[in-house]
């Protein structure tokens, strides 16, 4: 928890990040966001009762004279990617990509009624969509060789997500006097996994596609898999589409190979093989999209790790760049080993590649994207509109 003094009333824009194992609150002055937050939670448990979060959290800025509440949305669909108030139409849209993002988007939308139980039905709400920064993502990188007529009538394409954390971590890169013009992979490695390859700020490609399933070996979920392997559970177990759902979202990844829960922390500190090859599947799976982004870009300046895992995980990191060097990528063994939960760059001073570890600050990202809603929203008021 985060708390900063409070005198006076303000208006506070309240960020809520539901992700796949956990929620994380934060409250901004609106007038103020790059100052920080004025108090922030972080609930490990993502199913808690989110009104008994927000009075929690609520109880701690009684100088709060007006609310607005910006709410992390994993998946809208081909319709929806820029920061939008929320209305019903919009409700409707994150509704309809639900089954896509099964372990965030019904968490999202309970969380927007939330608020409104909370702090009335106009209280002003926000989506920010995890897809916005691969709006743009080049067509060779987007497109399935798929009928193009079928994905034209349904919006089948790869759509990407962490978008906030993979431009938070180019911002922090830029911000640590990374040049504007950089190459670079970022990896955002928590209970979701996914890789970005970025030129000069922008997305050339990412591995997460059409849903957050497509990629990187994750917690709970396969990444990267045969749609022939799809087919022949459906047939051999007589599936239905939500029990495969439910195999691909919750019970694949790391916890389907090693049992548990899937969780990074202790995989690594157990002593069997089937931990042990869980964790080796994973990093070789990083290791294959970063060799990948590698002829993407066209060689690299900077390797970036950032979430649970990459921040907290130097065994992981040393074994996902274990054997690049010919790529000009190395790491320095003591900055790695005893970089943990902290930033700071674990490559040789000169070394091609540099390698570095940010820490990923969503929420300042979702209050900074909502501030054009905020202020739009404020206007139209103003004018009675």
């Amino acid at each position: 928890m985060r708390r900063q003094h409070v005198a006076g009333s303000m208006h506070v824009l309240l960020t809520i990040n539901a992700g796949s194992s956990s929620v994380r609150l934060a409250a901004f002055r609106a007038a103020a966001v790059a100052a920080g937050p004025l108090v922030s939670r972080r609930h490990e448990r993502a199913d808690l009762d989110p009104g008994a979060a927000l009075d929690d959290l609520r109880a701690g800025l009684p100088g709060a004279t007006a609310w607005t509440c910006v709410h992390r949305v994993v998946h809208g669909g081909a319709t929806l990617s820029a920061p939008c108030l929320v209305d019903d139409t919009v409700e409707r849209a994150i509704a309809a990509c639900a089954g896509l993002a099964p372990l965030h988007n019904p968490r999202a939308l309970a969380w927007i009624e939330a608020c409104r139980a909370a702090f009335g039905a106009d209280i002003g709400q926000v989506a920010v969509f995890d897809t916005g920064f691969f709006a743009d993502l080049p067509a060779v990188a987007q497109t399935y060789a798929l009928p193009h007529a079928l994905c034209t009538a349904h919006g089948l394409r790869r759509y990407g997500f962490h978008g906030l954390a993979h431009a938070a971590l180019w911002s922090r890169w830029r911000a640590c006097g990374g040049a504007a013009d950089a190459r670079i992979v970022t990896l955002q490695l928590g209970s979701g996994c996914s890789a970005c390859a970025i030129a000069g700020g922008r997305a050339l490609d990412t591995s997460m596609g059409f849903s957050p399933l497509e990629g990187l070996v994750m917690a709970t979920r396969p990444g990267d898999l045969d749609a022939g392997l799809v087919l022949h559970l459906q047939q051999v177990l007589g599936a239905d589409v939500h029990e495969i759902e439910r195999l691909l979202s919750s019970e694949s990844g790391l916890r389907g190979m090693a049992g548990g829960s899937g969780d990074m922390r202790e995989l690594l500190a157990r002593d069997d093989e089937r931990a042990r090859l869980a964790v080796e599947v994973y990093c070789y799976r990083v290791r294959k999209y970063v060799g990948a982004y590698l002829a993407v870009l066209g060689g690299a300046d900077a390797i970036v790790f950032g979430g649970g895992v990459g921040e907290h995980a130097p065994a992981v990191r040393a074994a996902i760049l274990d054997g690049l060097g010919w790529a000009g990528i190395a790491l320095d063994t003591y900055a790695n080993a005893v970089l943990l939960g902290r930033e700071g760059r674990i490559s040789p001073p000169r070394a091609r590649v540099a390698v570095h570890v940010f820490q990923v600050d969503e929420a300042q990202a979702l209050a900074t994207a909502a501030l054009p809603c905020v202020e739009r929203r404020a206007a139209a008021r103003a004018r009675g509109a």
